[in-house]
C-alpha cells in the first residue's frame, strides 16, 4: 500500500500513543534509559556530508524534539571500525535509546551486539542488518520495490530498446544488492535492452562522476546511465554535461535527493526513485519513544518496508521539502 508522504500528515501520524501504568512517578512504566531520567537519543548514521542522511538526521532531530528529547547525532562513513567506536562511546554515555543506519548488513551484527548488552535499545533505520531478533525494530526503504519502479520507467524512456551502463552501490550493502537484483528482475523481460558494463561503488557522488567518465570513454555511443544511488545519478549527469551530451544520453536514479530532483526538472535526468527517509527516520523516533515508555514499539513486526516513489517531470513541481513529494 503507498503511503502520502506529506508533511501536515507526518506530524498528524507521528503522535505518540499514550501509556498509563502505576510503574513510575509520570503514569508510565520504567524502561531502561528513562528510569533515571535520560531524555537523550543517540544517531550513528553514515554520511552527514551527502543530503540524504543529513535529511534523515534533520528528521529524527525534528521528531525528537517534539517528543521532548534532544538528540546526539553521529556518522560513521560507512567504516565498521568507526562505528564501532561510536558505539562504545554511546555505551559509556547511555543515551535511552540508539538510531543505527548500519554500516555493513553483516559487519555491524556485532555493534548491535554490544548495545543490547549494555540494555540500550536500538533501532535500526535506512538500511537493515542480517539478523532479527536484537533490533527493537528495523525501518527501511522497500528497495526491491523501488528498483521495480525505477526500471519500469527506464525500460519506457528508452522505449524498450537501446544499451546503457549500471553503478551499483557496494555489494556488502542490502539496499545495494535488492536494487540491483529489482533492476535485474525487470530488465530481463526486455531483450531489446543490452547492458555494457556494470560497477558497484561506493556510496559517492564524485566515485559516481569519476566512474561515468571512465566507463563514456568505453562506451561513448551508450544510450543511458541507470544509477543506482542519486549520487550517482547526479555525478552521471554531471559528467555528461561537461561532455557536451546532458540530456542526450538518459540518466535514472534511485533516493530522491534535492540535487537529483533538480536534474530531472532541468533534463539532465529522465527519473528519480524517491525514499522515504524522512518519514522512516520521525517514525523510529516515534517506536523507540513508545517502547521507552511501555516496553513496545507499537507495531507488530521488527523489519517494517516503506513504499518508495517515482520522481518524474511530471510530478516533479510536487516536491515540496527534501525527500517529501505530495502525491
Amino acid at each position: 500500500m503507498h503511503r502520502k508522504i506529506v508533511v501536515t500528515l507526518l506530524a498528524a501520524a507521528l503522535l505518540p500513543l499514550a501509556a498509563c501504568s502505576s510503574n513510575s512517578a509520570d503514569g508510565h512504566p520504567k524502561a531502561a534509559g528513562t528510569s533515571a531520567g535520560n531524555k537523550t537519543i543517540e544517531l550513528i548514521t553514515n554520511n552527514l556530508g551527502e543530503e540524504y542522511w543529513a535529511a534523515s538526521a534533520k528528521a529524527v532531530k525534528t521528531q525528537a524534539k517534539k517528543l521532548g528529547y534532544t538528540v546526539k547525532v553521529t556518522s560513521h562513513n560507512g567504516e565498521n571500525k568507526k562505528e564501532s567506536e561510536l558505539v562504545d562511546a554511546a555505551i559509556a554515555t547511555k543515551p535511552a535509546a540508539v538510531l543505527l543506519d548500519p554500516a555493513n548488513a553483516d559487519g555491524s551484527i556485532g555493534a548491535v551486539r554490544k548495545l543490547v548488552k549494555a540494555e540500550i535499545p536500538v533501532f535500526i533505520v535506512n538500511a537493515e542488518i542480517n539478523q532479527e531478533g536484537l533490533a527493537k525494530a528495523q525501518l527501511i526503504s522497500d528497495n526491491a520495490q523501488g528498483a521495480a519502479l525505477g526500471a519500469q520507467r527506464f525500460a519506457k524512456v528508452l522505449g524498450g530498446k537501446g544499451t546503457y551502463v549500471q553503478l551499483n552501490g557496494p555489494s556488502s550493502d542490502n539496499n545495494a544488492v535488492a536494487r540491483a537484483n529489482g533492476y535485474k528482475s525487470v530488465l530481463s523481460q526486455y531483450p531489446g535492452l543490452k547492458n555494457l558494463q556494470t560497477q558497484s561503488i561506493a556510496w559517492d557522488t564524485a566515485v559516481g562522476r569519476n566512474t561515468t567518465q571512465s566507463m563514456l570513454q568505453a562506451h561513448p555511443d551508450v544510450d543511458a546511465v541507470l544509477a543506482s544511488g542519486d549520487g550517482f545519478a547526479v555525478g552521471a549527469a554531471s559528467a555528461l554535461e561537461q561532455a557536451g551530451k546532458a540530456g542526450k544520453i538518459k540518466v535514472g536514479g534511485f533516493d530522491g535527493s534535492p540535487d537529483a530532483v533538480k536534474a530531472v526538472k532541468a533534463g539532465h535526468m529522465s527519473y528519480t526513485v524517491l525514499q522515504p527517509v524522512v518519514w522512516f527516520s520521525a517514525k523510529a523516533v516515534v517506536e523507540a519513544d513508545r517502547f521507552l515508555k511501555t516496553g513496545k514499539t507499537g507495531v507488530d513486526t521488527e523489519k517494517q518496508l516503506f513504499n518508495c516513489k517515482l520522481i518524474t517531470p511530471e510530478n516533479v513541481d510536487k516536491y515540496i521539502a527534501p525527500y517529501t513529494l505530495v502525491n
